[in-house]
């Protein structure tokens, strides 16, 4: 498992020096069969490509499909967003995965709208998530998936996400999440400084799961839960809390 690991941050740090970003994405699938070729097989299953694979691909706190590239909480939530008959309607995801953003883009169900700020995401638009510029009960579903650890205004990004959200819709929100409280300190610019505090280099806070629930009430949501999901090794699953929200 170690050695794949290895190899597939080798591979992948090569392919981005040589290849340009736009191609390397537009021909992901194709690239990814030629190196997950030796890994089909029946003990696992990716809820997102639906390939048989033989063993997930170990990489840092995580689990990756060698097909799709799909990562835990997004097989996950595509499994969920499937299994809750979810994907209707007009969908607001923000800063998509890519193997979920084909899937999305294609279904002939949604109007789907996929959106990143800072352009680092195939996404059709650019939406500050502080001012989405829409009407009101817009969205019938919004993904919501690790976006406001990175928002200093994050009050103001949830009315946001309450006012576009039509009623009886729902939105799917994640973040990394502590025990205690939140930490917050906007004292802390720097990357190295962001590093440090709330472990990541562009992340303003750290969330508890109480603590969300509360702010998320506090900007809208009165119907809001966390669910915690238990780890399934078939599906390459972690133990997960997401909360969701409805209006």
């Amino acid at each position: 498992m170690l050695y794949f690991s290895g190899m597939y941050q080798t591979l992948k740090k090569v392919a981005l020096s040589l290849v340009p970003k736009k191609i390397l994405f537009e021909h992901e699938i194709f690239f990814r069969s030629i190196f997950a070729f030796h890994f089909g097989g029946k003990n696992h299953e990716c809820t997102v490509c639906a390939k048989g694979i033989k063993k997930f691909i170990k990489i840092p706190d995580d689990l990756l499909c060698p097909f799709c590239g799909s990562r835990s909480r997004t097989r996950r939530l595509y499994s969920f967003l499937n299994s809750k008959d979810l994907l209707h309607g007009k969908v607001l995801h923000f800063s998509p995965s890519r193997s979920v953003f084909r899937l999305l883009k294609k279904n002939p169900k949604i109007y789907y709208f996929s959106t990143d700020y800072e352009d680092e995401f195939i996404a059709e638009y650019h939406y500050d998530i502080t001012q989405i510029p829409l009407e009101k009960d817009f969205f019938d579903l919004i993904i919501c998936y690790h976006i406001l650890e990175h928002i200093e205004d994050d009050k103001k990004a949830m009315s946001e996400l309450y006012r576009v959200l039509k009623k009886n819709g729902t939105c799917i929100i994640q973040t990394p999440f502590k025990t205690g409280a939140i930490y917050e300190d906007f004292s802390k610019k720097t990357p190295k400084e962001r590093l440090k505090a709330f472990g990541q280099e562009d992340h303003v806070r750290v969330y508890s799961v109480d603590g969300l629930l509360e702010r998320l009430d506090e900007n809208g949501f009165k119907k809001i839960e966390a669910k915690t999901f238990p780890p399934n090794e078939r599906y390459g699953f972690m133990e997960e809390t997401v909360l969701i929200g409805k209006k």
